[in-house]
């Protein structure tokens, strides 16, 4: 594609974002045992955003948005930068990371099931069988074996997570909608920015200042969060998008929640067990069959014109 990367490089550059987003699970789940989710996703938004700044004011990708970029703007900022990322923190307080982000990383499926019900999208065969399939692997997580139902706060964890999940869906599906007049990295720094701001404000007001002992260990956990899990992940998931084809890259993010497991195990020591393995390949199946079978029969549709 004019204006990318060579296809090696932005396969490279896709494994770099599929261990910066999984990793970035356990760290959170490290944070927020010191932080309060408010706090934890407002200060790594902060990193974000003065990491962002001069990035893309470096490229020349640093814009006023116009008038017509707005809603996406907001909508962005609300439905993923704060209200995703704040159900996502608040969940692994109670959640282990390896769980939450098989939880969280159904994104896709609730998109499948819900564009074709507002009118957004066609429901293909494929998307009905890889949501069903992603259900199945939903249960399987959710069941009393591997889920303690009698925990209330593990219980509404999980919940959170998954709420935080269809928000993203949502905003998945306005950001398809949408007539963009910038391009996704220029608005990038207006979204983050937005999500700071509101993700402060509503800390300061519900919490007040932050309490925290800082210790190098946190302050280095911040910074892998703002700086390598945010910024520069999603400048490279932008540099990708424009070098190779987006069922590419669909399906290569499915890696993000393997990753997350294997990450929690090892940084956390988090168990990986039967109903953890079985869900997380339910989960990725469904959304792979979901994705590659719906581009192959449009793509078979636009051959036989």
């Amino acid at each position: 594609m004019a204006g990318g990367l060579s296809t090696r490089n932005a396969a490279v550059l896709l494994a770099g974002v599929v261990l910066a987003w999984g990793t970035n699970w356990p760290v959170t789940r490290m944070v927020v045992q010191d932080v309060s989710p408010l706090w934890a996703t407002a200060l790594r938004c902060a990193i974000a955003a003065a990491t962002l700044a001069p990035m893309l004011w470096a490229q020349g990708a640093f814009i006023v948005p116009k008038r017509g970029d707005l809603p996406v703007v907001f909508c962005t900022s609300l439905l993923h930068l704060v209200v995703f990322s704040a159900l996502v923190a608040t969940g692994l307080q109670f959640v282990p990371a390896g769980r939450a982000i098989v939880l969280g990383y159904t994104t896709p499926l609730w998109v499948a099931i819900a564009a074709p019900l507002l009118g957004k999208d066609t429901l293909t065969a494929p998307k009905l069988a890889g949501a069903l399939l992603g259900l199945i692997g939903l249960a399987v997580i959710l069941n009393p074996t591997s889920i303690d139902w009698t925990n209330t706060n593990v219980v509404m964890g999980a919940g959170m997570v998954i709420l935080a999940a269809i928000s993203w869906a949502a905003n998945i599906i306005y950001i398809r909608a949408h007539r963009w007049i910038a391009s996704p990295l220029q608005l990038l720094i207006w979204q983050v920015l937005v999500a700071t701001i509101v993700l402060t404000v509503s800390a300061l007001i519900t919490e007040g200042l932050p309490h925290a002992e800082l210790s190098r260990k946190l302050v280095l956990l911040f910074l892998y969060s703002g700086l390598i899990g945010t910024a520069l992940a999603y400048w490279a998931m932008s540099m990708v998008n424009k070098s190779i084809s987006a069922l590419t890259t669909s399906l290569g993010t499915t890696g993000t929640p393997l990753v997350g497991i294997a990450s929690a195990a090892i940084l956390l020591g988090e168990p990986i067990d039967k109903s953890l393995v079985i869900a997380a390949a339910l989960i990725v199946a469904g959304i792979g069959l979901a994705t590659l079978g719906d581009r192959l029969l449009r793509g078979q549709a636009t051959a036989r014109g």
